[in-house]
């Protein structure tokens, strides 16, 4: 069979990858990425991950606003498949339609779990102990079409968003290049999936709010590991009358049959930080950050500020 025409759909660095194996295995005519945006300090108008590195490779390069506003460039560009991989942009029917066997889309999760945005983070948030990458076909719906493969991955208890990113891409890969291979000698593989969906929905500037009242241990833990990319993590400390926010960086969690108010500073040791009762359990905050100073150890940041044993300084609500 020649080597298949492909046009290829992504926009961040995660996507780089990506797009350099589908310029290796196939015949790529156009790569699509979402608008050039403001980036960086200064703020100035600069390409995605994606465009940059097309443009390095000699790949034609659209970035519309909407993906409307380039539908007859490319329904004029011949292709066979599309490859998607973190686009950020939903594809009409029409779309859909525009290539002979359609669209192809690489997922960090095992389909129907974490159908979504965040799926990497939202399976440490979740408390998932297995994950990995599916290799579908995109229709109308919200990541539900048919599977051409999946890759399974477990989630180690140290695992954080960015050590499960750092896995989860090269197993894509390994993935979308099987895809591509079996395409090219004619196998397509359309399988329905199965089981229960679960959501992993964009993360918000809430997510990142970690009460311990609210929180048991585990879920405040599983917090700090899926928010390692994206929206910090931070819990508001209260020391002399005036709470702050403190970033929490790595934590935790530990069973505790101490009956006391959440918040409370149950102990302070060197390798370990503070512990913090929750609303179930408890909680070490390992490395933390407070605002406009670099990264510390718990224990650091307790004795800086002369933390007290049984003291209750990780509050329920800002003042």
């Amino acid at each position: 069979m020649a080597q298949l025409k492909t046009i290829f759909f992504g926009t961040p660095q995660l996507a780089v990858p990506y797009l350099e194996l589908v310029k290796q295995d196939t015949d790529l005519q156009l790569a699509v990425t979402q608008a050039d945006k403001p980036r960086g300090r200064g703020m100035e108008i600069s390409p995605c991950p994606v465009k940059a590195r097309a443009v390095e490779l000699g790949v034609p390069v659209l970035s519309p606003e909407k993906l409307k506003d380039d539908f007859d460039k490319i329904a004029a560009t011949p292709f066979d498949l599309g490859v998607a991989v973190a686009y950020g942009k939903i594809f009409r029917p029409d779309f859909l339609a525009l290539p002979k066997l359609g669209i192809l889309n690489v997922h960090f999760s095992l389909l129907p779990k974490l159908r979504g945005a965040a799926p990497v983070q939202q399976a440490l948030i979740q408390g998932y102990t297995q994950t990995g990458i599916s290799v579908f076909w995109i229709r109308a719906g919200m990541d539900d079409g048919p599977l051409f493969l999946q890759k399974e991955l477990a989630v180690l208890p140290e695992d954080n968003a960015q050590t499960l990113f750092e896995k989860l891409i090269p197993l894509g890969l390994d993935g979308l290049k099987e895809v591509l291979t079996r395409l090219s000698n004619g196998e397509n593989v359309q399988t329905p999936q199965t089981g229960e969906p679960t959501l992993a929905p964009m993360l918000q500037k809430e997510d990142a709010l970690l009460r311990p009242a609210d929180l048991t241990a585990t879920q405040l833990a599983n917090r700090v590991r899926g928010l390692a990319c994206g929206p910090k993590p931070k819990v508001p400390f209260l020391h002399n009358g005036q709470t702050e926010w403190l970033q929490v960086l790595s934590s935790q969690s530990e069973e505790t049959t101490a009956q006391v108010v959440p918040g409370t500073v149950l102990s302070i040791e060197r390798e370990k930080g503070i512990l913090v009762k929750c609303k179930e359990g408890a909680v070490w905050l390992k490395t933390v950050q407070p605002a406009g100073k670099k990264p510390m150890a718990g224990e650091a940041f307790a004795n800086g500020r002369n933390l007290k044993l049984n003291e209750v300084v990780f509050t329920e609500h800002v003042q």
